[in-house]
């Protein structure tokens, strides 16, 4: 698309960002991350019948649909760079989600959660300044090992464990793309709009792979129904959430933010799945939680 016309049309508001932003941005992570993986919860269930990649895929295109029909993009002007920074966001988006999806089809979820958070960690590490930041890493990083060590050492099926840990591995790589990708996006001040783009995106390049399921998935309403539950818990709230966030906190303050996600991670697990954390895990959790409390003067 072609750059701004001489007398460009009003672009939409922003998404009200007054009331968000005066909630501190621990607490939106909390609602980002019960919700996110709550939406994991349910498409669990949903495997058996699509396969994990397939629930993804769906995952990306409904929350798209959603945030186009809420957002209407179109009504902004965009120019070629800013489409393109879009569409590549979102597209890495789409791999992380497919990605961690089929690692959640073969490890618990806590564990998951923990392993795909060395993709935050390496961005904190190679972005942070502050001796806060850097010792929170440290120490955000030993509970993450902690909380997966303790699960890869349990009578998990091998098969299932190495290919859960490279999906998990490929989808930590494409969470520190998203991560620094995002923030160009909210930076540029596309915002909301640029993560619709950013799902329409990603929607379409891997409908190649995954487009032949529309026969399967439209003309059941009750299943196209949990896959819409899955996709506004787990799309589109979390990552409204996080274009919030990204306006407000450099990179590495984000990164070590999400060390929240495993906690909430495993408490979903617990609850909604049975997957009830060891003694050790828990201490895991803490070391989590100690790394949050060092960043709560970071700026």
């Amino acid at each position: 698309m072609s750059s701004a016309p001489a007398t460009p049309p009003p672009s939409p508001p922003a998404v009200a960002p007054g009331a968000l932003d005066r909630v501190p941005a621990p607490a939106l992570f909390v609602v980002s991350g019960l919700t996110l993986y709550l939406g994991a919860a349910v498409a669990v269930g949903l495997f058996e019948r699509l396969g994990a990649p397939t629930v993804s895929w769906w995952r990306i295109v409904l929350a798209a649909v959603v945030l186009l029909a809420w957002r209407r993009p179109w009504r902004r002007t965009w120019t070629r760079r800013d489409l393109a920074w879009a569409a590549l966001f979102g597209v890495v988006l789409a791999a992380m989600n497919i990605a961690f999806y089929i690692g959640i089809d073969h490890l618990p979820l806590g564990v998951a959660v923990a392993i795909e958070f060395c993709g935050p960690v390496a961005v904190a590490a190679v972005t942070g300044r502050g001796w806060r930041e850097r010792g929170a890493i440290v120490v955000a990083a030993a509970g993450v090992v902690l909380l997966a060590g303790i699960t890869l050492q349990s009578d998990l099926d091998r098969g299932d464990v190495v290919v859960g840990l490279a999906a998990i591995l490929a989808a930590a790589a494409c969470w520190a793309g998203y991560i620094l990708l995002g923030k160009r996006v909210a930076g540029a001040g596309a915002g909301i709009d640029g993560l619709a783009v950013g799902m329409l995106a990603g929607a379409v390049a891997f409908a190649p792979f995954f487009g032949a399921s529309v026969v399967t998935v439209v003309p059941d309403a009750g299943l196209l129904a949990f896959l819409l539950v899955v996709a506004v818990c787990s799309s589109a709230i979390p990552y409204v959430l996080d274009q919030v966030v990204l306006r407000r906190v450099g990179t590495a303050t984000f990164s070590v933010l999400l060390a929240l996600l495993p906690a909430t991670a495993v408490v979903v697990g617990a609850v909604v799945l049975a997957q009830v954390p060891t003694w050790p895990e828990l201490v895991g959790l803490a070391l989590v939680s100690g790394a949050i409390a060092m960043t709560a003067t970071a700026k």
